[in-house]
């Protein structure tokens, strides 16, 4: 595809084709709206078999007892942890591209983001299914929680096992709170492009009576950024709180400082690499090559690339510190990783996540979409096998020899490893059915026209299309004599709303309000807004979490139940930290939700600038500006005159 003037080849737009923000919500919407393709029912059927063996499978194992696993007393942890320990890891990808990246301010993200978050939401959701399996008695894994229950029992705060807990259940949270308010926009536009009262509704309902005003944005964007802030140290914690899994045993091959690093750039690589084998087909199938372009896939390969090389540093630091440390059973540990029974699975690991990765040096392997997809495949498998390498092949030789033995995978393991694919696959495949996999809203934000600072006249249509329209007689318009909520007036893009709200506070009107597609920068200052009050309500969320997690760990350690345990007193805060950090970022991401609601008034599912005939375009490309008549210099003749001076069209008084 030609670049558009004044680009070259070497930095293309990030959207390409041309697209305006009527064509851009046409082509992602009209993936939810029309009959799903033949494409989708195959591999939907296909998946859901899959995860409806495993699920026999599971109930299966869950009736009979986990003997029928390869796992034995000396390989306690088989395939599910490992497993569960990989399916963590692929969520990381979704949270640094969202997160992370938005931090930084990189626009390429917002083709991305909505497609990897949910992939972070279904691939937490197999992972804690692998947890409570592998528990054996599926039925009480609720005591992983601090609940009151008959039997007097508490977690022990103290344990690695119920950090993963707290951690991964707030990941989880966390992550579903942060999709869902990025979906909110999208859902407003898929309600009000709606044709069936199903849709409307259900849509309508989960969108809480977005109406993208002005003040919605101004605090949506404050709680989005306090969401992006604590997932980002989120992320690290989440797998690093995993290794602790490992790295707080005496075991060789475990007992390493080096898992934290190792295994929050071991989950980033795999999970970038997932996103590529999902976006590679989709945008493909889907017809998303304008909007998910080869510089998208282009910049996660430089991603994977950089994180390869972390990884295999790591490797390499691994191998050292067994060296330099002198201790014989960790060099044997490792000694028998290369060359021992497991030695095949050591060194698919090595090839596919040290050795290929290497391709993506050369341009053309990282601008060629099936040459990324099959690489991104070898990493999928490396980085599994390189959970089986630290999970099984550290316990199968340990320190006595007399309880060495081997690890078989039985048809059962097996069976419920490959339901985890299906099931992701499945609510994958359920969510690009129902929600837009693109986010349409910070999509149409890196749009040329989205800029509001470009000019009132930088196309030779603007004239035409703004020229004022007739001014309505305002006795009539909204029918009868109830009292009226205001004017309602729409502008040809952005940067003419944003000249006439300038326009109408110099002539003295304040209370006003925009609703835009998207967010205008410059339009909280032009509509006088005050500084968001959701950081408040965030700080406060994590000061209330973090008082929380101690209290609770001191009532389970110093008066539920007294242990002494690892010589440390009842009340230790040194070692509550791990689930006090977990409680704080889920506390302040919570609040900073609620506060964002609270100040925008949010849910409400009736609002006057409903009524306008227009209106539903302002999720789609309508730019409108609602004065109030509220307003002392409200005047439904002269406010009408003005605004139609102003180029302002679709003029019409509302009723409240």
């Amino acid at each position: 595809m030609n670049p558009r003037p004044g680009t070259t080849n070497a930095n293309p737009p990030l959207i390409q084709g041309g697209h305006d923000f009527d064509s851009l919500t046409d082509l992602v919407c009209g993936l939810v709206e029309r009959p799903a393709p033949g494409w989708w029912w195959l591999a939907f059927l296909v998946s859901g078999l899959v995860a409806a063996i495993g699920g026999g499978a599971t109930l299966y194992v869950i009736s009979t007892g986990l003997g029928i696993w390869g796992n034995n007393n000396t390989i306690g942890w088989g395939l599910p942890i490992g497993t569960f320990v990989f399916w963590v890891g692929i969520g990381h990808a979704g949270t640094l591209i969202s997160a992370i990246l938005y931090l930084f301010r990189q626009k390429w993200r917002s083709s991305l983001n909505r497609a990897a978050e949910a992939m972070t939401l279904f691939a937490v959701t197999c992972a804690g299914l692998y947890v409570v399996i592998h528990i054996g008695r599926a039925w009480i894994a609720w005591f992983m929680t601090p609940l009151p229950n008959a039997n007097g029992l508490f977690p022990n705060f103290r344990s690695a096992l119920s950090w993963d807990f707290a951690a991964i259940s707030t990941y989880g949270l966390v992550s579903l709170l942060f999709w869902y308010i990025g979906l909110i926009p999208d859902l407003a536009t898929l309600r009000d492009r709606a044709t069936s009262p199903v849709r409307q509704t259900l849509y309508g309902l989960f969108a809480l009576g977005w109406r993208g005003s002005g003040r919605h944005w101004n605090n949506y964007e404050t709680a989005y950024l306090m969401l992006a802030g604590l997932a980002t140290p989120l992320v690290v914690s989440v797998h690093t709180i995993v290794s602790f899994d490992f790295a707080t045993s005496v075991l060789p091959g475990w007992h390493t400082t080096i898992f934290p690093p190792y295994f929050v750039t071991g989950a980033i690589f795999s999970g970038l690499a997932m996103v590529i084998t999902l976006m590679v087909p989709l945008r493909r199938l889907c017809g998303l090559e304008d909007v998910v372009t080869v510089r998208h896939l282009e910049n996660l390969c430089k991603l994977i690339l950089a994180t390869s090389l972390i990884v295999s540093y790591a490797y390499g630091t691994e191998l050292w510190a067994a060296w330099y440390g002198g201790n014989k059973f960790e060099q044997y540990t490792f000694l028998n990783r290369m060359f021992g029974p497991y030695a095949p699975c050591y060194w698919t690991m090595i090839t596919c996540n040290v050795l290929i990765p290497q391709f993506l040096w050369f341009r053309r392997v990282r601008t060629t979409p099936w040459m990324m997809f099959i690489l991104s495949l070898f990493v999928n498998v490396g980085m599994w096998f390189e959970r089986f390498v630290i999970v099984t092949t550290s316990q199968h030789r340990d320190y006595l020899p007399s309880s060495w033995k081997m690890f078989y995978p039985t048809w059962a393991d097996y069976v419920q490893l490959l339901a985890g694919f299906g099931l992701f696959v499945m609510l994958f495949l359920l969510f690009l059915r129902f929600l837009p996999m693109i986010a349409i809203s910070e999509v149409k934000a890196c749009l040329p026209e989205a800029d509001p600072h470009r000019g009132p006249d930088h196309d030779d249509d603007v004239r035409e299309a703004t020229a004022a329209a007739p001014v309505m007689d305002p006795s009539f318009v909204g029918g009868g004599d109830s009292t009226a909520y205001g004017l309602l007036a729409r502008f040809n893009g952005p940067g003419r709303l944003l000249a006439a709200v300038k326009q109408l506070r110099e002539a003295g009107y304040r209370r006003l309000d925009t609703f835009t597609p998207f967010p205008v920068h410059g339009m909280e200052s032009a509509l006088g807004l005050r500084r968001s009050w959701v950081s408040a309500f965030t700080l406060a969320g994590g000061l209330v979490g973090v008082s929380f997690g101690q209290w609770v760990q001191w009532y389970q350690s110093a008066v539920a139940y007294p242990l002494i345990t690892d010589g440390k007193p009842y009340n230790s805060p040194e070692a509550f930290v791990p689930i006090s950090y977990e409680t704080m970022i889920l506390y302040a991401s919570f609040a900073s939700v609620i506060g964002m609601f609270l100040l925008n008034g949010l849910p409400r599912l009736y609002h006057p600038v409903f009524r306008g005939r227009t209106f539903h375009r302002a999720s789609v490309d309508g730019f409108f500006v609602a004065v109030e008549a509220c307003d002392p210099r409200f005047d439904p003749s002269d406010t009408s005159a003005l605004l139609a001076s102003m180029g302002g069209s679709d003029i019409e008084l509302l009723e409240a």
